[in-house]
């Protein structure tokens, strides 16, 4: 595959219907090692890093300008650390690092996977939103998730290492650059994300088993905070790549 390619060579619109992240807060030290030296964890009291699962329903997802009926809708699952970099002009960026994506067709896992780093799989999601109860479930990726949207009050996770809804506000975005690192060309890419109506409301969490988190072999996880936005215009720009010096 030619990495050019992978490296987001245009521009790519999308609106999110809406998208549900669960956040895990995780020992620092069970973290470190999945992300490229060029990039730090984007840490809490010295104690904690985070690790979140988004589920993106997306509509009209197509490359910036084309007309609408090229797009495409998708439910897709991201996997990601939230991280910092610094860049070669010495500004600290906050951002995510993806380590695995699923998608429920397979089209956008063979685009995806030409056009991006993102590691995506074809999965069987599926998404069911009755009332106030929002269900994500996948047999094949071992996953559930439900979670009450629309109460009044919604209480922090229990254990959550936040204060409170506005320190745990911090790492819900927006967080617009995503970052890989290409270790035989020493080039970090780094691709930002550009929204509209980015209003994270937060949700009551039922149910949380995900197995990804197990396979990685993590312990001590807990949820830290949930967030859900709706509405969301959404672009991601052409990618940008810079060598990295360490």
């Amino acid at each position: 595959m030619n990495f050019s390619l992978k490296n987001h060579p245009f521009t790519v619109e999308a609106f999110f219907e809406f998208s549900l992240v669960l956040t895990f807060a995780v020992p620092i030290n069970q973290l470190k090692d999945l992300i490229p030296s060029c990039l730090i964890l984007d840490t809490l009291d010295d104690k904690w890093a985070f690790i979140a699962i988004a589920v993106v329903k997306t509509n009209g997802l197509r490359p910036k300008g084309f007309p609408s009926i090229f797009g495409n809708d998708f439910n897709l699952l991201g996997y990601r650390i939230f991280v910092k970099h610094t860049n070669a002009a010495g500004k600290q960026l906050r951002g995510l690092y993806i380590l695995k994506s699923e998608t429920d067709k397979k089209i956008m896992e063979i685009l995806g996977n030409i056009f991006t780093h993102y590691n995506y799989v074809k999965t069987d999601v599926k998404v069911v939103r009755q009332k106030n109860l929002i269900e994500v479930h996948s047999l094949q990726s071992g996953l559930k998730i439900v979670v009450v949207d629309g109460e009044a009050e919604v209480l922090l996770p229990i254990n959550s290492p936040f204060a409170d809804w506005k320190d745990a506000r911090r790492f819900a975005g927006p967080l617009p650059f995503t970052f890989n690192y290409n270790k035989r060309t020493k080039e970090i890419l780094t691709i930002q994300g550009v929204r509209e109506n980015w209003i994270p409301k937060p949700v009551k969490v039922l149910i949380n088993n995900i197995s990804y988190l197990k396979e990685l072999g993590l312990n001590d996880v807990v949820l830290a905070n949930a967030f859900i936005l709706e509405d969301i215009p959404y672009h991601w720009k052409k990618g940008r790549t810079e060598l990295w010096h360490n």
